[in-house]
């Protein structure tokens, strides 16, 4: 595969690959995304076999990338929820004690 086509699609990912707004659509958001993909590809002169030739199945990447995402931000979501102010009154109250 081309250094054209790795750039491109790390790029491309990064840029649109977030977690999505509902889990439970994660393979039709997939599905859309792997069109548009494939689609700026093209545009970019960058044949999708080339893409291919790397990574396999572009919707497959990108679904696996969107639970990724969905995970961190769940995870992260449940960090915030254990932890409402951010450690800061952890901190202030060690402050404090000395």
């Amino acid at each position: 595969m081309s250094e054209n086509a790795i750039e491109f699609l790390q790029e491309w990912i990064c840029e649109k690959v977030q977690a999505p707004a509902h889990p439970a659509m994660v393979e039709k958001h997939a599905e859309t995304l792997a069109k548009e993909c494939a689609a700026k590809a093209a545009e970019a002169g960058i044949p999708l076999e080339d893409i291919q030739e790397e990574v396999g199945d572009i919707q497959e990447l990108i679904a696996a990338r969107l639970e990724d995402a969905a995970e961190a931000e769940a995870e992260q979501a449940a960090g915030a929820a254990k932890n409402p102010d951010g450690g800061r009154n952890a901190a202030n109250e060690n402050r404090s004690s000395k």
